[in-house]
């Protein structure tokens, strides 16, 4: 596992093209591992979102409720507030996130940009994510994040996201 070399415009060209707003509304499941630096799996988990979009005078505002649920028991909510910027880029936050996550978009990819509170045990770590959304087709994306302290991959998330019917 490394830091992610891939640019955002190795997508520019790529299909499906990947649109936020149409992709995250309404209800969606999820489901997905955490591999620690040597590739070991060392959790399971299911999420369940809902996801609505609104103009405000800022763009379009999302709304994301991601409900966590881990293979030990934990669970874990999260709300994202996300801005379109219009011009491919987005700005979010979450109850977990600090500061302002940073999103940009092309073709069929998104990369997030953040740093966050992680909770492991009894402790908490700041960690940065390098987060990449990847639209395989209208009801299913690929997201695959890179957890990073003091610039080395600790850990990978990889899940799969998928629409439902509503």
């Amino acid at each position: 596992m490394s830091c992610s070399s891939a640019s955002i415009d190795d997508y520019a060209n790529t299909t499906p093209k990947l649109d936020l707003a149409e992709f995250f509304d309404g209800k969606l499941t999820a489901a997905g591992i955490v591999q620690d630096f040597s590739g070991k799996v060392t959790r399971k988990f299911t999420v369940t979102m809902e996801a609505h979009w609104s103009d405000t005078p800022q763009g379009k505002q999302g709304v994301i409720n991601e409900w966590f649920v881990y293979d030990d028991g934990e669970k874990q909510t999260r709300v994202w507030t996300i801005i379109d910027q219009g011009d491919g880029s987005y700005l979010g936050t979450a109850n977990d996130i600090l500061g302002i996550a940073q999103g940009e978009s092309k073709g069929s990819a998104l990369r997030w940009r953040y740093d966050m509170l992680l909770a492991v045990d009894d402790s908490e770590y700041e960690v940065h994510f390098d987060d990449w959304m990847f639209l395989v087709d209208q009801n299913t994306i690929i997201n695959k994040s890179d957890i990073i302290k003091f610039g080395i991959t600790v850990a990978e998330v990889t899940l799969v996201i998928s629409k439902q019917a509503d």
